[in-house]
Order: C-alpha cells, then structure tokens, then sequence
C-alpha cells in the first residue's frame, strides 16, 4: 500500500525547471514573489497523485503518459477568482463609450456582425456580463433606429439582423463546464440588480440561469494563449484576467 506524500521543499534549481516547465505550456510566469503559491499548488498534486519525489513527478509530466497530469497543474495554478460587473470602470468604458461607437459604425456600413473574445473566461461570469451589455446596447439603438425587427413581440434579446458571438477561453475544463451550464447561486449573484436578473436570467429553485438567448451567443472552448492561434476576428477581447499571469515579453507577444 503507498503512503501519502509528503511535502517536500523545492530546490531552486528545481523551482526553475517546474517555472520554465509552466512558462513553455501555457505562459504563465511565476517569479520570486509567487513560488510560495506554485510550491503549495505543487504540493496538492503530489497528493493527489500519491507521490514523494518532484523528480519523479517531473519525469511524468514531461512524458506523453502525463499529458493529463500536467493539464491538471495548470488547472491548479490558476486563481478562478470572478464576479458579474466586474471591473466596473472597465465596463462603463466598454458599454457607454466603445461598445457604442463600434454598434453606430457597424451600422452605418451595414455590418451586422460583432463578436467579442473573453479570455481568461473562467465560470463565465465575464462573457455573460458582456453579452447582456450587448443586448441592452443593441436594444436601445433599436429604440432610436427602428426597423422591423423592433415591432416583434415579445421583443427579442438580439434583435435582427444583429448576430453576436462571445467565445469564451480558458485553459481550466473545470471552469469551463460551469460556463456551460450557466447556473449560479446567490452569492454568485450579488452584484447582479434586480432589473438584469428579471431580463436576462430565469429562476431555477434557489439559483439562477442564464436565459438561453444570452446563452447560446456565448461559446466556451478550451484556448491556450500560449501555444494556440490568436483568432483574428475579433471587434474586442477581454483579456485582463490572463495577461495578469504574463510577463512583459508575452503580453507584448499577445498584444502584437
């Protein structure tokens, strides 16, 4: 029978290996101030795992039998910290300023097309706040540009010929099913009013679900900004959840 693992002290020399090891796979840069966070995430999968030997969990992860393994790390080592409204200097930029200039633009050429890239999406509380400002945006262009999708009853969350994509991106699967299932719980809903719940969620018992309009305009997808294509057709990206992990040299790779 094997016993626990133990917790065991990094060299430094094994510190940088697990740092460059993270850094290659995903980008996320760990330096002096955080190795406390990456030892204890560290000392949870060995845990997990059952094991007493960083160079034997090394040697796992770095092999195609651990591929599984080192998705779980870097699941571990990120912070899924979220809320709707987040941000709100950020968002009352967005929705008050850009989001309307790039609707009006849109609009005058006949464009009808906007899609907005969370990233970093974690439960989805980001990309939904989004996709609700989009709908009231777009609903109060309506009232001062009617047309005839504006006479439809009830009146639509998206209306015509408005189509909206979200793609919503993270490197953790955990916290893209609950993106998914886009349920949440009260505490989840704190900072959510009265008047957005009432127009975009419906009550499930004690908890509350996005209204599958707002819904089915937001895409969840596993995305590694690291290793994978940066998606080019974007009017916008969220994206200060993930660059926080970064250091300079990558976000300045991902901005260019």
């Amino acid at each position: 029978m094997s016993t626990p693992a133990l917790a065991i002290q990094l060299s430094d020399a094994e510190m940088r290996l697990l740092q460059a090891l993270v850094y290659q796979e995903c980008g996320m840069y760990f330096d002096a101030r955080r190795t406390h966070f990456l030892q204890d995430r560290l000392q949870r999968r060995l845990r997990e795992c059952r094991m007493d030997s960083f160079y034997n969990y090394y040697r796992l992860l770095i092999s195609a039998e651990g591929k599984q393994e080192l998705a779980q790390l870097l699941e571990n080592l990120t912070v899924n910290e979220t809320s709707f409204f987040r941000n709100k200097a950020q968002l009352d930029l967005f929705h008050k300023s850009i989001l309307d200039d790039i609707i009006r633009e849109k609009q005058a050429a006949g464009d009808h097309y906007l899609r907005i890239w969370s990233a970093g999406c974690s439960t989805g509380q980001e990309p939904y706040t989004v996709a609700m400002l989009v709908a009231d945006a777009l609903a109060y262009h309506q009232l001062r540009m009617p047309n005839p999708g504006a006479t439809m009853w009830p009146k639509p969350l998206i209306p015509p010929p408005w189509k909206v994509e979200i793609p919503a991106s993270d490197i953790n699967y955990t916290v893209l099913r609950a993106g998914q299932e886009a349920i949440y719980n009260e505490h989840q809903m704190a900072s959510v009013d009265y008047s957005y719940r009432l127009r975009y969620f419906d009550k499930v018992g004690e908890r509350y679900a996005i209204k599958k309009t707002i819904k089915e305009i937001v895409h969840f997808d596993f995305h590694n900004l690291k290793t994978e294509f940066v998606p080019q057709r974007n009017d916008i990206i969220f994206c200060r959840n993930v660059m926080m992990y970064f250091d300079e040299a990558e976000q300045k790779r991902l901005v260019e």
